[in-house]
């Protein structure tokens, strides 16, 4: 939808340095500073834009009394990885510093995003942790985050191998063309022969199957071992980059993380990925509040 009047909302299209935005105000005055949302949507870093998450950021200026700003960053392949999050952070910046111009208070400012949005959402927090020169983040929100492309191989892209809209083939296909990568590596990939034994160690404290709940492992059964392809690993390093598996981010950055709210759904291959940063966020001290969504899927 394009941005039209509301009764209860002010919405204007902006550039924050050089990043589309729009932002929703609400009309009604405030007796204080109000808080602040950014948002990214989700996509795929390739789909999505402001327009067509109009009515959910619409919804959430309404029902939250809250100034939300839009985030539309510039899409995959036009704009190359890492441009995508770059821009959420660039935008991200801009408000926290100029916040109090839209009458909210900066340290009262949270970051959102759903699928994609929420690995962007999981990036930027991550990548503000040591800034001293702004307001800090007072909380994230992650709606069935994209967190890590390690292991694709999880009690829940078991289970949801062939779910309509995001099957565990399809997220593949759209990380390797998010990232501009040749599509004939996607099989390789999904049994793991990116992945260096070496790396499997390292990450297995953070990403294994047995840190799942067992409610959530009925029917799990092991992968079967596989050998490393070096030549797709050197082609998909990106893919251990914490910009796009915030999941394999050091604990000296995880424990200083905002307040979190994730949401899973019982119906989604990416529902591990949520569980898995909870569980890390809550060894790390981070306060989690966390929804599931039974039946729901991505």
């Amino acid at each position: 939808l394009p941005a039209c009047r509301d009764s209860k909302l002010f919405i204007n299209d902006l550039h924050f340095d050089e990043v589309p935005v729009r932002i929703y105000l609400p009309r009604v005055p405030s007796a204080s500073k109000r808080r602040g949302v950014i948002f990214f949507h989700g996509g795929c870093g390739m789909f999505g834009s402001i327009r067509s998450y109009e009515r959910i950021c619409r919804y959430i200026a309404r029902k939250s009394d809250s100034v939300v700003v839009s985030v539309g960053y510039h899409l995959s392949p036009e704009r190359k990885y890492p441009a995508q999050t770059l821009d959420c952070l660039t935008a991200t910046v801009h408000f926290l510093k100029t916040a109090e111009n839209y009458g909210v208070d900066p340290h009262r400012v949270i970051v959102c995003g759903d699928s994609a949005g929420g690995t962007f959402t999981a990036s930027v927090c991550q990548e503000l942790v040591n800034r001293k020169d702004i307001p800090k983040i007072r909380a994230q929100v992650l709606i069935y985050p994209f967190l890590q492309a390690l292991n694709f191989n999880l009690p829940s892209h078991q289970k949801n191998a062939f779910i309509a809209f995001l099957s565990r083939e399809r997220t593949v296909h759209f990380i390797l063309k998010y990232l501009k990568k040749d599509c004939s590596m996607k099989e390789a990939i999904l049994a793991g022969s990116h992945v260096p034994e070496s790396m499997n160690l390292k990450y297995k404290k953070w990403i294994y199957p047995d840190l799942i709940p067992e409610i959530f492992k009925l029917g799990y059964k092991p992968p079967l071992p596989t050998s490393l392809l070096p030549q797709v690993h050197e082609e998909t390093k990106e893919l251990f980059e914490t910009r796009l598996s915030p999941l394999l981010a050091e604990d000296a950055v995880v424990c200083h993380l905002p307040d979190t709210c994730i949401i899973t759904c019982e119906h989604d291959v990416l529902r591990d990925d949520g569980l898995l940063y909870k569980k890390r966020l809550e060894d790390n001290n981070v306060k989690v509040t966390w929804h599931h969504m039974e039946e729901g899927f991505h």
